[in-house]
């Protein structure tokens, strides 16, 4: 006996399993990606339009869909909310388009906040940006990168 959900369902009775490239149709709501995706975003929007500002990104890295026009992207943006303030913002945003919306999920820190800090949003946003772009077929890999703190003293110099 089939369920009411294979007896709603076309079937291929051929006996062949479908083919790997077999579109398959998805309906799911800005409400699901956010409580998925971006549960530890510190703030979370929808929108007709990006809200990533091209002249303040630092750096950005996207995942296209191959067969749409729907991506997902990780930008990083740098700037001052009000002019009077002496904070620089440093924001993580995850900017996912799915047919007309978007979905963005932004971590963000003060630009001379705590290392730890800069580094749980960097984490963050990238497994989010990871886990987002598997929703326009691309998988992300983690690379690898040395920093080093610039010298802010001039070095003495010593004999051994």
């Amino acid at each position: 006996m089939y369920s009411e959900m294979e007896t709603d369902m076309s079937r291929d009775d051929s006996g062949q399993e479908p083919d790997w490239d077999t579109a398959v149709d998805l309906q799911l709501a800005p409400a699901a990606i956010i409580h998925a995706l971006f549960w530890s975003a510190g703030s979370v929007h929808t929108g007709w339009e990006s809200c990533v500002q091209h002249d303040l990104v630092v750096f950005e890295i996207s995942a296209i869909d191959d067969h749409s026009d729907n991506h997902c992207r990780l930008a990083e943006q740098e700037y001052v909310e009000d002019p009077s303030e002496e904070v620089t913002w440093h924001d993580w945003s995850v900017e996912l388009k799915l047919g007309r919306v978007y979905v963005s999920a932004h971590w963000r820190a003060g630009l001379h906040d705590s290392l730890a800090e800069w580094d749980w949003c960097a984490e963050e946003s990238e497994k989010a940006f990871a886990a987002a772009a598997v929703l326009v077929g691309k998988r992300v890999r983690k690379g690898l990168a040395v920093e080093a703190e610039p010298n802010r003293r001039p070095v003495p110099r010593t004999h051994h």
